[in-house]
Order: C-alpha cells, then structure tokens, then sequence
C-alpha cells in the first residue's frame, strides 16, 4: 500500500523534472538569410535580409569585423569575400545623405546617419553622386530591416545598401574624423549545403536513445527474471520486491502526460519573460546538479558490468541524509561533481560545449532510464501533447507575443548567455558564420520514452530485433530527425520544432505496427 501512495507524489516530481528539461524543443542553426512575408516587395525591391560581413582596413591593416544586414533593395552582394572589392569610406556630409554630398565622391562607399529621409532616398542621392555603396549607421545596437515606403515610385537602385549597428558605425565614424584611411569589404557568405555539426547531433541524438533503450530493457527484463525467481520461491519477498522497485522507475499515466503540455508551457513563458542572467544563472545551477547526478548514474551503471568493480557495486556504506550508498557511488561521485563545476566555471569558453554535451547526454539517459510510458496509450498522448506544444511556442505564439518564445528562449536573447543549458550544442565546422547547430532535450528525451518501451515490449515479448518494433520504431526517429535537418536547411537556418517532423513518423510506424499484431491476434 505504501507503493501505491509514493507513486503519484514521485510522478509529480518526474512530470516537473521532464517538464523542465524538455520545455525547449527545437533544432537551431541561426538566421542568415532572412525571408520576410510581412515586409512589402514589388519590382527592384525584393531581395532577402541577408547578413552581411563588412571586415574593415585602416592604413592597410586589417581592423575589426562587423555584421550588417543587406536592404530589400538594391544589387546581390557577393557571397565569397576574394571576389568583393575593397573600397574607400567618406563620411557623409550632409550626415543624413537626404541631399547631394558636399564632398565629392569617386567610387567610395559612403558613411550616413539613419533618419530624416527615407532609406531609397538616401541610396540614390549616394548612387547619383558617385558612391559605390552606401552603410547606413542604426540609432541603436541593433539591425532594422531597410524597405521600401509603400507611396515610392519604382525602385531602380544599383549600388549595396547594407545597415550597420550604431556602436560599429560610430567606431568607423571616429576613425574617418582622425583622417585615417579606412577601407571596407562588403559580402554576403552562404552557409555550406551540409553542415557536419548536424551530422554530429543526428547521430548523438539517435545514439543516445539507442543506449538509453536498451538499458531500460536490460533493467526491465532483469526485473522480471527476479519476479518470477521470486513468484516461484515465495510470495512475500516478491511484495517486498515491488515495494522496494516502485522508488526505482516512475511511470507516467495518460493525465501526467496531458499535464506535461501545461507545465513546460509555464516554464517556458516564465523563461521567456524572466529571461536574464541572474535566472539564466538559476539553470545552469540546476543543470550541473542534475547533470552530475546522471553522469554518476551513468558511470555507475557502466562500471558495475566489470568484475573489477562488481564487489564495489554491491558493498554500501550508510551515510546520514543519503542512506546506502554503493562503494562504487563514493568513488565516481567526486569526479562527476568536479565535471559539472569546471563546465559550470568555463561554460563561457569556446571548448565548454564538450563538457555540456556529456552532461547533457548522461542526464537524457536517466531520465529515460527512470521515466517510462507504461503502454503505447500513453506514449501516443504524451508526443501527441508535445506535437501541438511545439507548433504552438514556435509558430503561433508569434502572433501573440510578436516572436516566437520557444526561438527566443533557446538562443537566450536578453540573457548575456548563449541560451539556456537544456540543450546538446556543437560548434558548426566549415561554416563561415561559425555558431552552433543545437537541439533541445525534450526533442530526445520525448521520442526516447517511446522507443524504450518498443524495446521494453519486444525484449519482454521475445520478439526478434527483426520481427520487433524496436527497430523500425528508430529509424522512424532517425528518418524523422533527418527531414527535422533538411527543412532547417531549407529554411535557411531558421529553428525548426523537430517534434513537427519525428512525431508523425514515430507515431504512424509504431502505431500501424501494434494495429497490424493485433489484427494477427484476433
């Protein structure tokens, strides 16, 4: 009886933890191209945002690099930086450019203050006196899409326009003001077809719930040979049994799963609106715990299978505030805990994403080792949720809140981070952007319960890897996960839900396979 009470309590407590490493669902590599369906177009005024690099020269040496943005108007700018020329800034004089520069001009990119006149004005007044592009300083950090006014007449402009950050437009400012010779490249790069870090995440994902799975089925099958020893030998021990395994695994029912919807929706906005460095601070804190605490669980799990460390496995030792505690659990603890401190410390750094992924992946194991859907009702429930989740924080809350929250939260806009720790990250290689390709937990750990219960089911059903549903319930996540990688290259970096392409898969394969044996069974 004392099991039937604990359960709900540590379901709760489960539902929260997966709720919380999970509200973040999303596969990113960063805008830079940038489609607008909002801002108008017509003849000569259509071009994509595009970003654009603008690596400066002052008396010949090479300076600081600075990122614009490309207007809706004007030529294509170069995208490989050896076929962009390099020319010579003047500052505008009158500053706004909204009429003919004093200063004559013979091929210079021209240096102007935003307002006053409209961008298309200041283009051609620049284009008519000779300049051979046109860098528009903000009235603030950061970049404003350049369009057409709606009551222009037709646009027809030949030379770049590209926007410049106020504080990087008042640093080439300062430097023309001293007369030094200040010189600028302007390109657009684009970002290779296949980006290796994608490549990287597909199989840390996939390889990740291929572990998680088969532990869950090696823990699930043990269990049950140690039932049925124990069914055989007396019934007694067999209660104690379930009483003492209840505190080991939690099973989730078809309202938690509902109620996971509810609670990372809360989660998520409280991250959206209390997003800073002080709450960012809170996560990581919570991250390295829960981090440490599934490398120890991994580490522990993995060392026990060796005879080397068996006996540590099964010696305890009985600490106040902690119970028994294994040998073996004593001595890895210190090495995960310091782990999850240096990666806390150094996080910052440009190697820190390594020690996020390892935490990040032990972590994702136990969870799914821990929290498991009891049958296939319930896992359909859950990704069903999660399906609606994703497309709602990533797509419609745009219309709410005027960005999406879920793209917002991972990239940590506001923050002085670079987005929250619930998330597996590695640098993109090869890619003149640099940047990380990142996914969200809950776009492994939500998917990953369902797996682990096909397997659960075929190792305990004594079905083949070939006749089971294991099998190709993976490689609809993979196929799934895939097509998640080719509509973010399709869409040019722009965050994609990734439940909006692996649910359907994994659902429609498992779900027609399950409706197939029981067809076979009646």
């Amino acid at each position: 009886m004392e099991a039937a009470v604990a359960i709900p309590s540590r379901a709760v407590l489960a539902l929260v933890v997966i709720s919380l490493i999970s509200c973040v669902s999303l596969v990113f590599a960063g805008d830079i191209v940038h489609h607008d369906d909002v801002a108008p177009t017509r003849p000569g005024c259509d071009n994509n945002f595009v970003l654009v690099k603008v690596p400066t020269w002052i008396d010949d040496r090479e300076e600081d690099e600075f990122v614009g943005v490309g207007a809706r108007f004007g030529p294509t700018l170069e995208s490989k930086e050896k076929d962009a020329d390099k020319s010579r800034i003047a500052l505008a004089d009158p500053s706004d450019c909204c009429t003919t520069p004093k200063n004559k001009l013979t091929g210079e990119t021209i240096l102007v203050h935003r307002g006053n006149c409209s961008f298309t004005t200041k283009a051609n007044v620049a284009e008519a006196a000779g300049a051979s592009a046109i860098l528009i300083i903000n009235n603030g950090t950061e970049l404003f899409k350049m369009v057409c006014e709606p009551d222009e007449p037709d646009v027809s402009i030949g030379i770049p326009v590209v926007m410049l950050p106020q504080d990087a437009g008042e640093s080439l400012k300062q430097n023309l003001q001293k007369n030094l010779n200040v010189f600028v490249q302007l390109y657009s790069p684009k970002r290779p077809l296949v980006d290796v870090a994608e490549v990287f995440l597909w199989l840390m994902a996939v390889g990740t719930i291929l572990c998680a799975s088969y532990w869950s089925a090696w823990s699930a099958r043990e269990a049950a040979i140690e039932q049925d020893k124990l069914l055989k030998d007396g019934s007694d021990e067999y209660l104690n049994m379930e009483v003492s395994n209840s505190s080991g695994v939690v099973e989730i029912n078809t309202t938690s799963a509902i109620v996971f919807v509810v609670i990372a929706s809360c989660f998520l906005v409280m991250l959206y609106k209390w997003m800073s460095y002080g709450f960012i601070e809170v996560l990581v804190v919570l991250f390295a715990i829960g981090g440490a605490e599934g490398l120890q669980t991994c580490l522990v799990a993995l060392l026990s299978c060796f005879k080397l460390f068996e006996q540590a496995a099964k010696t305890y030792v009985k600490i106040p505030f902690l119970g028994a505690v294994s040998y073996l659990t004593l001595g890895v603890s210190p090495f995960c805990v310091t782990s999850a401190v240096v990666w806390a410390v150094y996080r910052r750094f440009s190697f820190a994403w390594i020690g996020q992924d390892i935490l990040g992946v032990a972590l994702i194991i136990t969870v799914i080792q821990i929290i498991q859907v009891p049958n296939l009702k319930v896992g359909t429930v859950l990704l069903s949720c999660a399906f609606l989740y994703d497309i709602f924080w990533v797509f419609v809350s745009k219309w709410m809140f005027h960005e999406s929250v879920m793209i917002v939260v991972a990239r940590g806009d506001n923050s002085g981070e670079d987005g929250i720790p619930m998330l597996l990250k590695i640098p993109r290689m090869f890619d003149p952007w640099g940047g990380y390709s990142i996914i969200g937990f809950g776009d492994i750990i939500l998917p990953g319960l369902l797996v682990a219960f096909s397997l659960r089911y075929d190792w305990l059903s004594n079905k083949s890897l070939r006749a089971g549903y294991f099998s190709w319930t993976m490689i609809a996540y993979g196929l799934g996960l895939l097509i998640t990688y080719v509509a973010l290259n399709l869409m040019d970096g722009h965050g994609q839900p990734a439940l909006l392409y692996i649910v359907p898969f994994t659902l429609v394969n498992i779900c027609r396979d399950f409706y197939n044996i029981g067809n076979e069974e009646r």
